[in-house]
């Protein structure tokens, strides 16, 4: 493998893991507790 593909490959990698263009992801239990309030706030 040449450098050069290595280097392109940890650049994508790096760019995978550091993605979060909504905010970081809420857990699921936090999600269904939001979830549930909307909905009894109906």
């Amino acid at each position: 493998m040449s450098h050069s593909k290595r280097r392109k490959e940890n650049q994508w990698k790096i760019r995978k893991q550091t993605q979060q263009p909504h905010g970081k992801i809420k857990s699921l239990a936090a999600y269904s507790d939001e979830y549930d309030a909307q909905q009894s706030g109906r």
